[in-house]
């Protein structure tokens, strides 16, 4: 078995931390989750997570105006610069201190990141060839107190930051004469939101108090003049090597000094307005503001939000969407949708306003998640968290179970921990802290079949797929392997010392302590039940060899820092004379709570107080067609999967295999030649154009031609394809061909080859699926415009027979009339 499972994708977690952005196009949401980020495509209802991590909770992330690069900012400072369209790192970077804000500018040449009092304005990456990518232009320093946001005028002259002391600075972006920097004030509480009007260097200010200032500037962006090096407020910084690092300007609450013959940029406060009625107060807590549509959203720690346009104030709309604290706020390019994350729930909503609908509303598990389900076609997972709540997520059309009724089983003495039910045989197995696994025979009034008897207490209980062997977990670290027909024991594994565990910053013990009272709660065979899969309370993942009873590889699950018990050994920088800080209780603050969880909680308090959650795996889940695994964590819902798409992986590669020669031969007809190099060669887009330029006629005899080797990864590409493609007839003449010309001899090693079969069978059910539900609306059109047409016939018909008995009847009437005047 082959183990290159790679990282897919992340579910069942749509939002925890940070600022969520929208795509240039408006049509994609990228939602922080954690330390990596998802995009959520509105338009085709897909999501993908990024194959990039950061080293701990991204609290900051920011998209460039061409939509190609991403700068994520983990709670620590430490930065990651990301390119969207390959999605690979491209390079690290770290601040020092934790970053509150960043945003590009409108041009994309200059990005601003904003961190204690400083703001700090970087070279983008991309525009010049530096060594280092995030090369500082200027520093900028005014508040007193922390930086909350940014904006940017859309020439991306100025920008604007805002501080818990308060005030909004407003920076130039470049030396200009009248405007090095501007302080404004008229607030009562930290400033939640700066915004600058279109095409203007007005600006509105937003407040936590729930105060709205409307600034009017005397000038305009065009007014702004060039200044010297000269300034009194700038300063050059020099390095030991002479090069320039930047300049620093230092704002102060006196005006700058005016230079001659140019007027200082001025500002005035317009009005002021207040979102809280009287006698009310609402904690404003988020803002996003539109500048095409002069739209204001605001969101409250209430749960509610409020739509403004501005200048004037007028309510356009009102709407609570949660119980919780709305985190951050966005709105796409076109201002149709509104995107609001709850950190407290874990939250994603897309509002669009205009028709009052949402477009997109999720929320995951805000605890932990502690089951999970495939559905036996491999489209859907089922998740399970401590919050009672269980979760759908589809992967592929729809799956529907039916509910049947429920019956009350007896003979446990202790709590049931897990159930299992038979592939083959309508057997149901049940494991308990009672040391005990019982089967129970659903055919024989749920009477108990067979009782196991364990030397600790049952975790965890599964099936091996064809229904022959047992697998349990106890309390003492071990997996016992059983024949569910006759009752004996096959084997064991020791586990225990596998499970590589951290040490959490509370507990007084050692990692290697700790770990004796530690055990797998979740097992899982693979499709081929040749291994079997375990994890538990640590962040590795187990996947054992059963024949052998070795270990065959183990799966770090996360490398985040943010989560307890990721380390083995505690931090010496954390020491004192008293102890670890992480046991020192800090107060309230500004309102996050304490760190400390209650005594005797274990998965964290989830009242007011904060809590760091421990890094665990409590489900994990083989795919049916094999190819990918899934497991439950305290990160989400991670994904390893053999499909790669991206993967540049060569097979027996030469100097003279290349685009150019595969081309070459498929002009000359050469074409089992031609897909054996373009195999060789291993890229995808490649070998479907080779494939797709094979004659039909051709299919049977290059088909007959292949080596054996060749004809396992020809079955595995039309496999995939088939599934996406819409060349139908044409693929399964492929699959067809290749089954009926090697049949036997992928018969002979079919436990390799059982994976893609499986996948071949789930795309022919899918696209046999579709076209059946296509067919039989076309019957039925057919069928109602052809009764149609004969009712419509039956009227003609009618109306032409009643016609010639009127024809008749006047034909007879004449020939009366003449008869009658003819004898007078």
């Amino acid at each position: 078995m082959k183990f290159a499972y790679k990282f897919s994708n992340l579910l069942g977690a749509f939002y925890r931390h940070g600022n969520l952005c929208f795509s240039k196009d408006g049509n994609s949401v990228i939602s922080p989750v954690g330390n990596r980020i998802s995009v959520f495509d509105l338009k085709n209802n897909k999501s993908e997570t990024l194959p990039v991590s950061t080293t701990k909770n991204i609290s900051c992330l920011g998209i460039s105006p061409d939509g190609n690069l991403a700068i994520l900012i983990d709670e620590d400072g430490a930065a990651v610069l990301v390119s969207l369209v390959t999605r690979a790192v491209l390079h690290h970077h770290h601040f020092h201190s934790p970053v509150h804000s960043v945003s590009f500018s409108p041009d994309g040449k200059k990005f601003v990141i904003t961190k204690e009092n400083v703001a700090l304005m970087y070279h983008a990456p991309g525009r010049n060839r530096e060594f280092n990518a995030f090369a500082l232009d200027k520093s900028y320093y005014g508040p007193f107190d922390e930086t909350t946001c940014i904006d940017w005028t859309d020439d991306s002259k100025c920008f604007a930051v805002g501080s818990k002391d308060m005030t909004t600075w407003i920076f130039g972006a470049e030396r200009w004469a009248n405007l090095i920097y501007y302080s404004l004030g008229g607030h009562k509480d930290i400033i939640v939101g700066c915004f600058f009007e279109k095409d203007s260097l007005d600006m509105y200010t937003v407040s936590q108090e729930g105060t709205l200032c409307v600034w009017e500037s005397d000038t305009e962006l065009e007014g702004l003049r060039n200044g010297n090096k000269d300034d009194d407020d700038v300063e050059e910084i020099i390095r030991e090597d002479g090069e320039t690092r930047g300049d620093v300007i230092k704002g102060r609450t006196d005006t700058p000094k005016q230079v001659e013959g140019i007027k200082n940029v001025r500002y005035s406060q317009r009005s002021k307005h207040y979102f809280n009625k009287a006698g009310d107060f609402n904690k404003l807590t988020a803002a996003a503001f539109h500048k095409k549509t002069h739209i204001l959203v605001t969101g409250f720690a209430s749960g509610a939000f409020h739509l403004h346009e501005l200048p004037e104030f007028d309510l356009i709309h009102s709407l609570s969407i949660s119980d919780q604290r709305i985190s951050t706020i966005a709105m796409n390019p076109t201002g149709d949708w509104i995107g609001f994350g709850c950190s407290g729930l874990g939250q994603l909503l897309v509002w669009e306003w205009q028709s009052e609908s949402y477009v997109f509303k999720q929320q995951g598990h805000f605890n932990n998640m502690n089951s999970l389900a495939y559905s036996p076609d491999g489209q859907y997972l089922v998740t399970g968290g401590d919050d009672g709540k269980v979760s759908l997520l589809p992967l592929g059309f729809l799956w529907n179970t039916n509910s049947g009724l429920c019956f009350v089983l007896s003979g446990h003495e202790g709590p049931v921990s897990s159930l299992c039910f038979s592939p083959v045989q309508s057997v149901l197995a049940s494991v308990s802290w009672d040391k005990t696994v019982r089967l129970w025979d659903m055919l024989d009034s749920w009477e108990t079949k067979e009782t196991l008897r364990l030397t600790s207490d049952g975790l965890a209980v599964t099936y091996r797929p064809d229904g022959q062997e047992l697998a349990v977990a106890s309390l003492d670290g071990e997996i016992t392997f059983w024949n569910p027909q006759t009752g004996g024991q096959a084997g064991s594994i020791a586990g225990r010392h596998d499970l590589q565990m951290g040490r959490k910053e509370t507990e007084k013990i050692t990692a290697k302590q700790s770990a004796k009272g530690k055990s797998f709660t979740s097992l899982c065979y693979s499709a081929d039940g040749e291994s079997i899969l375990a994890g538990g309370q640590s962040k590795c993942v187990c996947i054992y060899n059963i024949k052998e009873h070795v270990l065959m590889k183990k799966f770090e699950i996360s490398c985040n820092l943010s989560l307890d018990a990721m380390e083995e050994f505690l931090d010496r920088r954390k020491m004192t004379e008293f102890g670890s800080l992480s046991l020192v209780d800090e107060g309230t603050g500004d309102g996050d709570g304490v760190e400390l969880s209650l005594p005797g909680v274990k998965r964290g308090d989830m009242s007011s107080r904060r809590f760091k959650p421990e890094i665990r795996v409590s489900s994990l889940c083989f795919s049916p067609t094999g190819r990918s695994w899934a497991a439950a964590s305290t990160e989400g819902l991670l994904i390893y999967s053999l499909d790669a798409s991206l993967v540049f992986d060569p097979y027996d590669l030469d100097m003279d295999v290349t685009p150019a020669s595969i081309r070459q031969q498929v002009k000359k007809k050469e074409w089992a030649s031609a897909i054996l190099l373009s195999f060789r060669l291993n890229e995808m887009p490649l070998i479907r154009e080779v494939l797709e330029a094979v004659p039909y006629d051709q299919i049977t005899v290059v088909c007959s031609s292949l080596p054996d080797v060749y004809v396992d990864k020809l079955l595995n590409f039309v496999a995939s394809t088939l599934e996406k493609s819409n060349h139908l007839q044409f693929y399964l003449s492929w699959a067809q061909c290749l089954l009926t010309l090697h049949g036997q001899k992928l018969k002979n090693r079919s436990g390799a080859v059982l994976p893609t079969v499986q996948q071949l069978l789930k795309s022919i059910q899918r696209h046999s699926d579709d076209l059946s539900k296509l067919c039989d609306w076309n019957i039925y059109n057919i069928r109602y415009a052809a009764a149609l047409s004969k009712q419509r016939g039956m009227k003609r018909t009618a109306a032409e027979s009643l016609s010639d008995e009127e024809e008749e009847e006047e034909v007879a009437m004449d020939s009366g009339v003449r008869k009658f005047f003819s004898s007078a």
